[in-house]
C-alpha cells in the first residue's frame, strides 16, 4: 500500500482477518470497503467502525444483496405504490450447497468451522434486505439448528422479524435442500411480498410475477442482466461506493449504519438461544 496511489482498499477475506486490514487501510488514508460479515462479534465490528473514524477515512460495508435486481424492482414498485401497504415478506431459503462432507468445500470451505453460520454468513444479507424494503425491525423470534453434521455452526432454521411500522418478516433456511432453478444461487431460494394491493412473487431465475388481490397471477416484467452474480449486484454495489467516493458522500451502509444490521444478528441467536422475542 505504500508504493501505490491508492484510492480504495476491497478487503475480501474472512471476517477474522478484517480488523488488522482496516487498521492498515486507516494507516495509510485509504478509504476501504469490508466484505461481509463485518467481524466475528459485534465488540469487534465496533472497534472496526472506530478505527475508521478515528483515521477520518471512508468504511462501507459489501452488502450486495439489496443491489439484486429482484430486490430493487421490489423497493421501486413499493415506492409506485404498486402493492398498497406492504405488511409481509417472506423468504423460503434452498441454495442446496450444504450436503454431505464436502459442504462448501469447493467454494468457501471456512464455512464449515463457522460457530456462527447461517445467520452470520448469510441470513444477515435478508436482515438488510429486509430494511430496505420494509423499514426498521424492531422484534425478532428465532430457532436454529444444525442439520448437517460435519459443520460447526447452524445452517437451518426459522426467524420472525418484526417492523415499526407493523409488517413481518419470515426466514425459513436451510443451505441443504435446493428449489427450481438452474442455478439454486441465484436468487437462493424464492420471495413473497404481500400488501393489501396484492402479492410480488420472486422465482427461481430472478423472474418476478404480479397477483392482484382476488385476481390472477400474470408476469410482472422488468430490465435486468443475468451476468456476475445475482444480476450483477456486486458491481452495482462497487459502483455505487466509487460514486459517493468520487462525490464525497456517504454510501449506503457505511461500517456505523451497518451495526444496527449487526445488532439484528444478535438479537437472533439471543432469541434461539433464550427461546424468547428479543426487541432490539
Amino acid at each position: 500500500l505504500a508504493g501505490i496511489d491508492a484510492d480504495l482498499f476491497d478487503i475480501a477475506t474472512p471476517p477474522p482477518t478484517h480488523l488488522g486490514l482496516v487498521r492498515l487501510a486507516a494507516a495509510h488514508g485509504i478509504a476501504c470497503i469490508s466484505q461481509k460479515p463485518l467481524a466475528p462479534t459485534y465488540a469487534e465490528a465496533v472497534q472496526l467502525v472506530e478505527v475508521a473514524q478515528a483515521a477520518g477515512i471512508l468504511l462501507a460495508v459489501h452488502e450486495n444483496f439489496r443491489w439484486m435486481p429482484w430486490f430493487r424492482e421490489m423497493r421501486r414498485c413499493l415506492d409506485a405504490g404498486l402493492l398498497g401497504t406492504p405488511h409481509a415478506i417472506s423468504v423460503r431459503l434452498r441454495p442446496g450447497d450444504g450436503q454431505g462432507a464436502a459442504a462448501y468445500l469447493e467454494r468457501q470451505p471456512y464455512f464449515q468451522n463457522m460457530p456462527r453460520f447461517l445467520v452470520h454468513e448469510t441470513a444477515i444479507h435478508f436482515i438488510d434486505a429486509f430494511r430496505f424494503l420494509l423499514g426498521e425491525v424492531r422484534a425478532v423470534t428465532a430457532r436454529l439448528r444444525r442439520v448437517n453434521p460435519v459443520i460447526a455452526g447452524e445452517d437451518a432454521g426459522y426467524v420472525l422479524f418484526e417492523f415499526a411500522s407493523g409488517a413481518t418478516a419470515l426466514i425459513d433456511a436451510n443451505r441443504l435442500n435446493d428449489h427450481v432453478a438452474a442455478n439454486p444461487r441465484l436468487t437462493m431460494g424464492e420471495q413473497w411480498l404481500e400488501g393489501s394491493s396484492g402479492v410480488l412473487r420472486l422465482g427461481g431465475e430472478g423472474e418476478l410475477f404480479w397477483k392482484p388481490h382476488r385476481q390472477s397471477e400474470h408476469p410482472h416484467a422488468y430490465a435486468w442482466d443475468n451476468r456476475g452474480f445475482a444480476g450483477d449486484c456486486v458491481h452495482a454495489q462497487q459502483r455505487h461506493i466509487a460514486e459517493c467516493l468520487i462525490a464525497r458522500r456517504d454510501p449506503v451502509n457505511t461500517g456505523r449504519d451497518y451495526l444496527r444490521n449487526i445488532a439484528i444478528e444478535e438479537a437472533v441467536y439471543r432469541s434461539h438461544a433464550e427461546r424468547c422475542t428479543v426487541d432490539i
